[in-house]
């Protein structure tokens, strides 16, 4: 598709533009190639042009110079995200936030931020006053805030604290609309879900508030068992222990732990693992549960020395898929959040029924008040049709699947429409020029509008 980019650049010259076909190739992608389906989908899917906004002032002016002509309008951050959320799918403007970096205010468990600052350098900030942030993802040292908020779901931090979803994770949000005359509108409260986790399809986050945790010393340990069940029941006992404070908890079975080369001395051939972060205060009666299920700690790194080798949670989450596909890139992965189940029955029944065509991974965390076990599990690919009658499977017996093999918003995730951010996007993106083809609820509105 052609759009007049030599009209819009004439306006926005004094803006920083990237025309390079390298490096526009180069910020047109995330991490979609974990998806061997995604990979033959988005394998040619480019922008046309990258422009680096410093200031809200400057993504107004952007997001106006798109309207006049019609041109969509991709937004990014890092690009650390692994389903084509910011891949476009129509060509246009991609827009980089990544220098809007500004902390522009940090408050006893608030900090408000520009969408470009990377989360390790918010904590870094927060914990000069004895705060941290709440959640982060696996890339903690290069993603941004704004892309976390806009395609993230949880991570490092959910056990205590849940995801982004819930009450009280996400403040309030600054956004600029793609009308005919662009505005800022300020969410707060509920209304923040309008523009949280949708891929930057209803309007550009500018400013975002977010909640802060205390600040603890985190232990980080590694604890090995001869089985999986044990380690598995080990992770769930350690999530509903409250009177433990954890950061972390993170299950692998054999063979996941022989792709972490830098991890290979603590863990022992054929064991399973548990990844753990905990505060320092709370290390003996850790050490006691560990023992309670016939494990051991075979590494344990405190605070003191965090600096120091190898950091454990770029060894969990999605790492953990990194980390497999770095050694076998024929490997993939599932999502999954597992049913209520201190006695993890059906984790148990599949761990045994795929055996290792797929490789259970678990990351626990907190749901409507209760730990439950989430799967990031890694998956031998043979056929999309295979794949998908895993993923029946899993559906069948009573397991949710959040499909990563899927660029579409709602498919991906909770499968359903969310009436509330298509409504939202009606109004503050009226031509669907922000990421179009991300929105399944759009699809229908603009057949119906048409």
């Amino acid at each position: 598709m052609s759009y007049p980019l030599a009209d819009l650049l004439s306006d926005l010259s004094d803006l920083e533009v990237i025309t390079d076909p390298s490096q526009v190739d180069k910020l047109s992608q995330d991490y979609y190639s974990f998806s061997p389906v995604l990979q033959s989908q988005l394998a040619n899917k480019r922008g046309d042009v990258v422009i680096r906004p410093r200031n809200e002032a400057e993504v107004l002016r952007v997001a106006k110079a798109c309207v006049t002509r019609k041109i969509p309008l991709t937004v990014r951050g890092a690009g650390t995200g692994n389903y084509g959320q910011c891949v476009p799918l129509q060509g246009g403007v991609i827009l980089d936030l990544t220098r809007m970096q500004q902390i522009k205010w940090l408050k006893p468990g608030l900090a408000c931020v520009e969408p470009g600052v990377k989360l390790a350098q918010i904590d870094k900030q927060a914990q000069e006053m004895g705060w941290e942030i709440r959640l982060t993802p696996s890339t903690y040292r290069t993603a941004t805030i704004g892309g976390f908020i806009g395609g993230g779901s949880g991570g490092i931090g959910s056990i205590t604290y849940g995801q982004i979803r819930d009450r009280g994770n996400l403040l309030a949000v600054r956004v600029v609309t793609m009308e005919d005359e662009p505005r800022i509108i300020e969410l707060q409260g509920e209304a923040v879900y309008q523009v949280a986790h949708a891929y930057g399809t209803n309007g550009i986050i500018t400013e975002l508030t977010i909640p802060l945790a205390p600040a603890y010393a985190w232990v980080e340990a590694i604890a090995t068992f001869p089985d999986f069940v044990t380690a598995a029941r080990f992770g769930q006992a350690l999530g509903d222990s409250d009177g433990l404070v954890k950061k972390l908890i993170s299950v692998m079975a054999d063979p996941i732990p022989t792709f972490f080369t830098a991890l290979r001395p603590y863990i022992p051939t054929g064991y399973a693992c548990a990844l753990l972060m905990v505060a320092e205060n709370c290390w003996q009666p850790l050490e006691e549960l560990v023992q309670v299920w016939n494990g051991s700690v075979t590494y344990r790194k405190p605070a003191a020395e965090a600096g120091k080798g190898p950091l454990l949670l770029e060894y969990t989450w999605n790492h953990t898929t990194l980390h497999a596909r770095s050694a076998d890139p024929s490997l993939t992965y599932l999502q999954t959040l597992y049913p209520e189940d201190r006695e993890l029955k059906l984790v148990e029944h599949l761990y045994h029924h795929f055996g290792t065509e797929v490789m259970m991974h678990l990351e626990f965390l907190r749901v409507s008040g209760s730990t439950r076990a989430a799967g990031l599990q890694v998956v031998r690919y043979t056929t999309e049709a295979r794949l998908n009658q895993i993923i029946d499977y899993h559906e069948e017996h009573g397991a949710y699947i959040f499909n990563p093999h899927t660029y579409i918003l709602e498919d991906g995730g909770r499968k359903v429409i969310d009436q509330m951010q298509v409504n939202f996007k009606a109004k503050v993106d009226p031509y669907g020029l922000l990421n179009p083809g991300k929105m399944r609820g759009w699809f229908d509105h603009s057949a119906l509008s048409s």
